[in-house]
């Protein structure tokens, strides 16, 4: 292979995106800090080849200057603003901006009769390739959990298309949000995540308030409260903690004022557990201990389709614009 210092650097990307997506997939949760040398190392290699371009005099010389202008200040703050409007996880955002510092232009790797990337853009603009083809894998996974969801024989439309049928005693390490109310079916339902939190609050498990609901449903009930963390798998176990319910449902309020405590958890907490409402809380809790199985829409851990369109980046190149010069559109 032959390349240039610089884009052989840029490689460092797919490790990082590759461990990344795995722990997307595992924990939902990725550390800031892998993005660091990510943004830094790109700083320096934007110095690096701004340097070889900086007389203007070659061919392609502004052009490059131009490419990289839409990447900082066109795709990363895409980035941010998916993020602020909900698209975008905090991780997913920071990759993306990482990626738009690290790989403005498109990178080549030459090989014996052949070089890539196949397809490279007429913009030229690397992180906006990879934006595209990361929403293009992304577009799939409904597809993935409709799949999935028929050789299992749950039918159900819509739900077999976002969502996937749960065990109770999968929940604490599960994620994504409730697929369902007492109602019906819902996109906007209890994330669990949250879930996790509230049980860690009240230093119980999900086992112990499904044992006996009406005692949890009762806040008298809430001793000793503890740091919820932030939901994470694994944090603390599985949320429990010392707090047991009695054997019987004899003595609890039926009507209690604030019904599980979701008000004085809430407003016990910084932030506001994922935008959970009092009323999402006590609508997923009441789901949670009247069944064995619930629908959980698992949410896309997108930095997953993020490694996967990186990955075809650099060795096919821009997927939409492959299919659009196929149809002879460009």
């Amino acid at each position: 292979m032959v390349a240039s210092v610089p884009d052989v650097l840029r490689l460092a990307v797919l490790p990082v995106l590759g461990w990344a997506a795995w722990r997307d997939v595992k924990i939902r949760r990725v550390p800031s800090r892998a993005w660091y040398p990510l943004v830094g190392l790109g700083a320096l290699l934007l110095v690096w080849d701004a340097v070889g371009h900086r007389s203007l005099s070659a061919p392609g010389d502004a052009l490059f200057f131009v490419r990289v202008g839409i990447s900082l200040l066109l795709v990363a703050p895409i980035a941010y603003l998916f993020w602020r409007l909900g698209g975008f996880g905090g991780a997913d955002a920071k990759a993306l901006i990482a990626i738009s510092v690290l790989l403005p232009t498109f990178p080549s790797y030459y090989f014996a009769g052949f070089s890539l990337p196949v397809v490279v853009t007429t913009l030229g603009v690397f992180s906006m390739t990879v934006l595209t083809n990361t929403v293009v894998v992304a577009a799939g996974y409904p597809l993935a959990i409709l799949a999935r969801n028929l050789a299992d024989g749950e039918v159900t439309v819509p739900v077999a298309l976002f969502g996937r049928r749960t065990d109770i005693s999968a929940l604490p390490t599960a994620h994504g949000r409730l697929f369902e109310t007492t109602q019906g079916y819902t996109r906007n339902g209890l994330d669990i995540d949250a879930l996790r939190m509230y049980l860690r609050w009240r230093g119980t498990s999900l086992a112990a308030v499904r044992s006996n609901p009406g005692w949890a449903r009762d806040p008298a009930s809430i001793g000793e409260t503890h740091d919820p963390t932030d939901g994470a798998v694994g944090a603390v176990g599985d949320g429990g903690g010392e707090a047991t319910p009695p054997d019987s449902d004899a003595a609890y309020d039926a009507d209690p004022a604030d019904p599980w405590g979701a008000d004085a958890f809430l407003d016990s907490i910084d932030g506001t557990a994922y935008g959970t409402s009092p009323e999402t809380l006590r609508e997923g809790l009441a789901v949670v201990t009247e069944r064995d199985a619930v629908w959980v829409s698992p949410g896309i851990p997108f930095i997953v389709p993020m490694f996967v369109g990186t990955l075809i980046a650099f060795v096919y190149g821009d997927v939409v614009f492959g299919v659009l010069g196929a149809l002879g559109v460009v």
